[in-house]
């Protein structure tokens, strides 16, 4: 485990109920997209730290980007930060995404959904730097709706293509993000998606049709991020080596898996 305290540089509103958290810290060094970090709430009444996924990272200039949605009372209080506040953080945690699968693509797929769409914007990044044309990489992005904003939609487009869907049809193809899929005659050899559980088991039933990979990241709720809980696991469909039985614990095994080995 690794404790630090992050100096907060700034936090901003993006859309409605979504800021974007920017931090200094030396955490910045070791994440990779997919890893999240464990952070304080503010309040000596609620004890528990908050896990959010990393939205970007600097090394070399020690920044860190989280992006969150107002949900609760930690969430509520990070919304008032300001530049030079400081927070406890614990990670980076856990297994990122497999960039190392994405070797000799020719169709790779990036599917978020709400607040599944920040991790994204890391890994993209990181999927050009290892030299994927920006021409083979298909960024599908799903939205409540117009009105509620594109949280991040503008940086995503300043690199790649990107389809959007919205549950309401107020934008882009209205319904699921397969939906966007299939209307734009994308049909990608590899999947990262990150996101509602329905979307991720939909995009894993698609996998397995489709003979390709898929990897989900999984979104559950976390006491101690550090795997002694167990509060975070989810079904699999194999044995686990800690705990004896079909589960995994997200906060360790996780947050991604590939689709097929969880247990929908």
């Amino acid at each position: 485990m690794s404790y630090s305290v992050a100096e907060v540089l700034s936090c901003e509103p993006l859309s409605t109920g979504i800021y974007s958290l920017n931090l200094r810290t030396d955490a910045a060094a070791d994440s990779a997209p997919g890893q999240f970090v464990m952070l304080n709430s503010l309040s000596d009444s609620h004890l528990l730290m908050r896990p959010i996924s990393i939205c970007d990272a600097d090394k070399d200039e020690e920044k860190l980007r989280l992006v969150f949605r107002v949900v609760g009372y930690a969430t509520d209080k990070w919304t008032g930060l300001k530049s030079g506040d400081r927070l406890q953080l614990l990670g980076p945690r856990g297994n990122g995404f497999p960039i190392e699968a994405s070797a000799n693509r020719e169709s790779i797929a990036l599917v978020g959904g709400g607040v599944g769409i920040p991790p994204l914007l890391f890994l993209l990044k990181k999927l050009l730097e290892k030299g994927n044309p920006s021409q083979n990489i298909h960024i599908i992005l799903g939205y409540r709706s117009a009105a509620e904003g594109f949280f991040l939609l503008d940086e995503f487009e300043d690199i790649a293509n990107v389809i959007i869907t919205t549950d309401d049809g107020s934008a882009g193809s209205k319904g699921t993000v397969l939906n966007g899929m299939s209307k734009n005659a994308v049909k990608p050899d590899i999947i990262y998606s990150c996101g509602p559980l329905p979307m991720l088991r939909s995009l894993a039933d698609y996998g397995k049709d489709a003979g390709i990979p898929v990897y989900v990241s999984m979104e559950e709720r976390m006491a101690c991020g550090v795997g002694v809980c167990l509060g975070c696991s989810v079904k699999t469909i194999s044995t686990d080596g800690h705990s004896k039985v079909k589960r995994a614990r997200v906060c360790s095994e996780g947050p991604v898996f590939e689709g097929k080995v969880i247990g929908f």
